[in-house]
């Protein structure tokens, strides 16, 4: 995923026709980034910019941007204008290229980033948003029938799916903000729970397109490429709908969607990626998964024999495919063909199985059956087995409190640095477990060079984790520290170091994130970590629980770190300490 934003040899594809699987029942209508950049105060609707000649229906060789978001009121998408400014200063941003789009915080990587001809593409692009381009019956022009409006408003809101199709570049705008109506927070995690913005993302990414990135922006100096398990793990069936009859409608465009990608995939290749999407559509669609037949699973997953299957030594091998189904009856008709399952993977990190990483490591993060851990154990796969190239162990991956269970059951180590990766990436029940067993919330994780412990994970990686709050609440209800400081150690203290001069030559706000984060490191506290990423609730419950605004090793408090990456709702709670 993402890979042609960078490399110049692919550009040329984001530009190109593409067909569309999904209707196309109402034209699609867009503003020029350039005209959008102008704008001031809350978006206007469709109508009136369509009065103001600021309207233009796409043809083929138009560069899009679709942007899917959060309404911040029942009436109005962003009454305030918030989401726009957020908007308006991260185009800036990427077409000046002060704003780097990093790779996700869980790769930790900042190799990624759009190159200068993506960067003209979109300073000369057009901006999909649903209130300029979609009639709106609340805000019609005077005169115009409501009939007519409904009948457009309806058929262009079938046709989103086709025009996020057509898009060259998708982005997930969801700075933390506040409803209008419900003072429900809006953030990263709530997008990614509502039903419809899951059907825009899955309809990006499950589209033919030879590029299928996303760009999350959290504020206008924080941009990422989504961590691709973040779609994965949020089926369209299980999202939430306003309005419930959407929902059936909805999850019928995500089985198109699924179904249509794998059709392609058998025809066009590559073949990995057909044998993943086939492996995990039950899981995707919420489907229940049913064993295959040895045939079937050779038919299904492209294996002339079973002795090729066994032999085969791709990335997507016939042990992963038989992990990634959860097939447990297959998995022991290949080891009994002395297949191996623990060759390490490889060839999956676009798709958020890194390299080095176990067999038994692709069942947890695929959040798979206890039944698959157990039976990968029983095969003989290492229950304590590492990732060469981070040291993590399996139970550091487990996303359920079944998979601790089935590895304690099978010998795995009980370490306390377990709990970070609950923290981290899992939820409160994988948390209790861990902690029943006397896993420490203090623990600092020595292993690794950052040196953090549990709390510090949370709010790390807070902005996709919807269960951070709980988890959060848990480790402090447990006596984990709230004002325990960061110590990186070894190379990665000289990676800090080298990060903090780069910013004080830059400044801060001309560096990309990691480079942020690696300078801000070394000395940092949670409520620091809450600030730096932009979670309120969590910097509110920090401060509920005794959090002190304690300045990092580089003299970053967490009112420094919150403003300098354009966090200002926190600035009213941070701003308490000041003197």
């Amino acid at each position: 995923m993402g890979a042609s934003f960078c490399s110049p040899v692919d550009e040329r594809c984001t530009c190109s026709l593409q067909s569309t699987i999904h209707a196309f029942r109402f034209p699609l209508w867009a503003v020029k980034v350039s005209d959008f950049l102008e704008m001031l105060g809350p978006p206007r609707p469709h109508h009136r910019l369509q009065e103001e000649g600021l309207l233009h229906e796409w043809f083929p060789g138009m560069f899009v941007i679709f942007t899917s978001h959060q309404w911040l009121s029942s009436t109005h998408p962003d009454p305030q204008g918030q989401q726009m400014e957020v908007l308006q200063k991260a185009l800036r941003g990427m077409i000046d290229g002060s704003l780097q789009v990093h790779e996700d915080l869980v790769a930790r990587s900042d190799r990624m980033n759009l190159s200068n001809t993506i960067r003209q593409h979109i300073a000369e692009g057009f901006l999909f948003f649903d209130w300029f381009a979609i009639p709106q019956i609340t805000v019609r022009k005077d005169g115009v029938n409501e009939e007519s409006v409904k009948s457009a408003a309806a058929l262009a809101v079938q046709s989103i799916p086709a025009y996020v199709e057509l898009s060259n570049v998708f982005i997930a705008l969801v700075p933390e903000l506040t409803h209008k109506d419900s003072s429900a927070l809006v953030n990263y995690a709530s997008w990614l729970s509502r039903g419809w913005c899951r059907a825009e993302l899955w309809c990006r990414l499950l589209s033919n397109k030879i590029d299928t990135t996303v760009i999350v922006i959290h504020s206008p100096t924080q941009a990422e490429f989504m961590f691709p398990l973040d779609w994965q793990h949020n089926s369209i069936v299980n999202g939430n709908f306003t309005v419930e009859s959407d929902r059936a409608i909805v999850v019928q465009l995500g089985e198109t969607a699924v179904e249509s990608k794998i059709q392609h995939l058998q025809v066009h290749g590559p073949l990995r990626d057909c044998r993943f999407y086939c492996a995990l559509r039950p899981k995707l669609l919420c489907q229940e998964r049913a064993d295959r037949t040895l045939q079937k699973f050779l038919e299904d997953f492209r294996f002339g024999s079973l002795e090729q299957a066994v032999k085969d030594t791709s990335g997507m091998n016939a042990v992963m495919c038989a992990i990634l189904s959860g097939d447990t009856g297959m998995l022991r008709l290949l080891a009994e063909s002395r297949a191996d399952v623990s060759r390490p993977m490889h060839g999956l990190n676009d798709l958020g199985y890194y390299d080095t990483q176990t067999p038994l490591m692709a069942a947890t993060k695929s959040h798979q059956d206890p039944a698959v851990l157990t039976t990968l154990v029983e095969l003989r796969a290492d229950p304590n087995g590492r990732a060469s190239n981070t040291k993590l162990s399996s139970l550091y991956m487990c996303r359920s409190a079944g998979h601790v269970r089935a590895l304690l059951e099978q010998r795995a180590e009980l370490e306390h640095a377990a709990l970070h990766g609950a923290a981290a990436l899992a939820g409160p029940d994988t948390l209790r477990e861990l902690l029943s067993r006397q896993c420490d919330p203090n623990h600092i994780l020595a292993g690794r060079q950052e040196r953090f412990g549990p709390l510090h994970a949370v709010a790390l990686f807070s902005l996709s984790n919807r269960h951070a709050v709980e988890a959060a609440k848990l480790l402090l209800e447990h006596r984990a520290d709230v004002n325990s400081r960061s110590s990186p150690s070894d190379e990665f203290l000289w990676e800090c170091r080298k990060a903090r001069m780069r910013v004080v030559v830059l400044g801060f706000a001309n560096c990309n994130m990691m480079t942020r984060l690696r300078a801000s490191m070394s000395g940092i506290s949670p409520l620091g970590y809450a600030a730096l990423v932009g979670h309120g609730q969590l910097t509110q419950l920090f401060l509920d629980y005794g959090a002190d605004p304690t300045p990092n090793d580089r003299g970053d408090t967490p009112e420094d770190l919150a403003r300098r990456n354009h966090h200002y709702h926190l600035i009213p709670m941070l701003a308490t300490f000041a003197t």
